[in-house]
């Protein structure tokens, strides 16, 4: 994980950290509510360790997510955004395993 740290420090860097970018306020809270409703790998990744479910899900695949160091560089990225800068760490086979277990929770 120690990689991933430096690796996700690099692309907040590299993409500005998407801090300065907006959506209209009323944007914003219709993709929160619909984040929560029905969240996915293509959720942020600080909305899906907003709920307890997806964050014990993410912890099981990538364990100390939820404590990174990092986490507030990279918190608006999706999975696939964060992929390429983890130095693999983030692979297609975890952000599938990932979806899954989300989707089995809406069973």
């Amino acid at each position: 994980m120690s990689k991933l740290i430096s690796a996700l420090a690099a692309a907040a860097l590299a993409t500005g950290s998407l801090a300065g970018l907006t959506a209209p306020a009323h944007a914003t809270e219709a993709a929160v509510v619909s984040v929560r409703a029905n969240p996915t790998v293509d959720s942020p990744i600080k909305e899906l360790l907003a709920d307890p479910d997806t964050a014990a899900i993410l912890e099981k695949h990538l364990p100390g997510i939820g404590s990174h160091p990092a986490l507030p560089q990279f918190e608006d990225m999706t999975l696939a955004e964060v992929m390429p800068y983890s130095e693999g760490e983030v692979t297609d086979a975890i952000i599938a395993a990932i979806d899954a277990d989300i989707k089995a929770l809406e069973e």
